[in-house]
């Protein structure tokens, strides 16, 4: 029974040695491969029932497992949808040739990086047949709907149309400037003053906003009046489409600030905000000139016609010139007008036990009862990192570890066949016995 036992456990030596080979030879090739998760082997004892007189080798047993929860190393890139997750958890993907399935169709997996450039179709894929999955947003970011983080459900393949462009219709102004003080005063000439601001309809298109600023010339002393014009060049710039008159502060050791603002006609002012609001043939615009408690806007010092602070939000019809993500998980168009828009929100799916994932071809992970359920969490909020642009995630092997494995592996691997070739000496020797 002993020399049987001493034969079974051999032969369990050199099986568990070959699958250690294995999953060596498995780390070795993919050393280089990015997003690879290292395998290793733990052996475990078998024990069979002995007397007090004879003892029964057992034998070994070997489990495979991957180290999915140390990520690895990262390193920079040159391209913008090379991603990469720092720290815990993965990026959502599914199949490149599922990306026209239901949610309920498709393979959900994950991956820890991913170079990802866009498809004939737009969709953004690796190379390796992996699709990358989002959560659709508006241009500032915000989710388009409600989302479901503990199943992949509510998660769509990323797509981005090759003709996407993009404007941003002018919403609002800001009107900071000068007017001098002593056009205000008996004697002075009258002459109005302008600038013109220019602004963006709601298809891309410029249109100039001219505004004229006309004083309040009084018979003596100085008034401080004076009546703000705004012409629309998309309107024929000839007839004013809204007026307000303004008066100015002019009381000893004042500071030239906005006193008073009054309505000519329909024009809409907040005295509060500040914000007088004039309609362009595009739509309303709202412009701050100021208010008394208010900083900025329009002034009236001693000093020359100024334009100090005029801006203005929106931007011309561009046309997509990159692609980028940020830290917050948040996929970018960047567009020829220096425009960027919000496209899809990219989750991180997190586990309750990353070692327990299946793992997959491509460097992807299917959770399985052992990982636990998965929940979708935003970027760098919870138990999971950021989301990292320009950069992949490098292989976990270390090659040098790997190669004192292979020779402790070889070591035990002849230890093993010693002992089965012992065995058959002791065995040819009983059957010599017979002769």
């Amino acid at each position: 029974m002993s020399l049987s036992s001493s034969l079974s456990a051999g032969v369990a030596g050199l099986s568990v040695n070959a699958t250690r080979l294995a999953v060596i030879s498995d780390n070795i090739a993919n050393s280089s491969t990015n997003g690879y998760r290292r395998a290793d082997v733990d052996f475990a004892s078998l024990v069979t029932p002995t007397t007090a007189n004879a003892f029964s080798a057992g034998g070994v047993t070997a489990m495979t497992f991957r180290d999915v929860v140390s990520p690895g190393a990262l390193l920079g890139t040159g391209n913008a949808t090379d991603i990469a997750v720092s720290g815990r958890g993965m990026l959502p993907v599914t199949t490149t040739e599922s990306v026209g399935l239901t949610a309920a169709e498709r393979p959900f997996q994950m991956t820890a990086t991913g170079s990802f450039t866009r498809d004939e179709a737009g969709f953004l894929v690796t190379r390796s047949g992996l699709a990358l999955l989002g959560w659709p947003t508006d241009a500032d970011g915000n989710l388009l709907a409600a989302v479901t983080r503990e199943s992949p459900t509510s998660l769509e393949p990323v797509q981005i149309s090759p003709f996407l462009t993009a404007s941003e219709p002018t919403t609002m102004m800001n009107l900071g400037l000068n007017l001098p003080a002593a056009e205000t005063e008996a004697g002075a000439s009258g002459n109005p003053f302008e600038t013109t601001i220019e602004y963006f309809d709601s298809v891309g298109r410029d249109h100039v906003l001219r505004l004229e600023f006309t004083p309040v010339v009084p018979a003596a002393g100085a008034s401080n009046q004076w009546r703000v014009s705004f012409f629309d060049s998309a309107d024929g710039g000839v007839v004013p489409i809204a007026e307000i008159d303004v008066e100015f502060d002019a009381i000893r050791g004042g500071r030239g600030a906005l006193l008073s603002a009054t309505p000519v006609g329909a024009l809409a002012y907040d005295s509060v905000t500040g914000v007088a609001q004039i309609n362009v043939a595009d739509g309303p615009i709202d412009v701050f000139i100021g208010s008394p408690a208010l900083d900025g806007g329009l002034i009236q010092l001693d000093s020359p016609f100024a334009p100090l602070d005029i801006s203005k939000n929106g931007a011309p019809a561009g046309n997509l010139e990159t692609l980028r993500v940020n830290d917050q998980g948040l996929l970018q168009a960047i567009y020829d007008t220096g425009q960027i828009r919000s496209l899809f929100q990219i989750p991180l799916v997190n586990v309750p036990n990353p070692n327990g994932l299946i793992a997959l071809d491509s460097q992807a992970f299917a959770a399985s009862p052992d990982s636990g359920g998965i929940y979708l969490w935003d970027a760098n909020t919870g138990p999971v990192g950021g989301v990292v642009g320009f950069a992949l995630q490098q292989s976990t092997v270390d090659v040098a570890r790997e190669l004192t494995d292979l020779i402790r592996t070889q070591r035990a691997y002849s230890s093993n066949a010693t002992t089965i070739r012992t065995v058959d000496e002791m065995l040819q020797e009983t059957t010599n016995l017979k002769r």
